[in-house]
């Protein structure tokens, strides 16, 4: 009864986000859905998936991030520069509007971080809706409202299966990511 009535609150809180979602993790077993932990942004709480991010990071030696944007990243800049400041190997992935925005609005930690050689970014302009992270514990999922780019959800998980997922859709899009130019970068 215990297991049943998890699967129905997982299933409520999934049903918010469900066309957030990537169809891969749709297409995973409805046994992994269970291992999934929604962090859902609501009126009262818009914050919520930025802070339970901001928790996740604090133990990692590793961050890996597809599509990270703005509306998740902003909120834990300040961390992120500790992070790379104390070594935590981090190479983002996101639009060039993403990493144009951070330069201009941090310049100088942002050059700070750039200069680091545990910090790389990496820009690509055909990125899925979602974002996926890859940290030491856990896999991060970041749900986008489409147009705002607010975030909607975070979905964290230990899961094998999902593991294996967003690492392969993480090398995929590795594969065809360029280096952020900073000229480009700084106007």
């Amino acid at each position: 009864m215990e297991d049943l009535i998890e699967r129905i609150e997982t299933e409520r809180k999934l049903r918010h986000v469900w066309h957030c979602l990537p169809d891969e993790i749709v297409e995973f077993p409805f046994e992994t859905w269970s291992d999934l932990r929604i962090t859902v942004a609501e009126p009262d709480t818009p914050y919520r998936p930025g802070r339970r991010f901001e928790s996740l990071l604090q133990n990692t030696t590793t961050l890996r991030f597809l599509r990270p944007e703005v509306a998740l990243m902003d909120l834990c800049f300040d961390l992120l520069y500790q992070l790379v400041g104390k070594g935590v190997e981090m190479t983002l992935i996101d639009r060039p509007e993403c990493h144009t925005y951070f330069r201009s609005t941090y310049p100088t930690r942002s050059s700070e971080m750039l200069q680091q050689d545990n910090f790389t970014i990496l820009e690509h302009d055909d990125l899925p809706q979602y974002g996926t992270g890859l940290l030491d514990g856990c896999i991060v999922v970041s749900c986008y409202e489409e147009g705002s780019g607010t975030v909607h959800a975070l979905i964290d998980t230990e899961a094998p299966s999902v593991r294996e997922w967003a690492n392969s859709t993480y090398e995929t899009y590795l594969a065809s990511a360029r280096p952020v130019e900073l000229e480009q970068s700084a106007e």
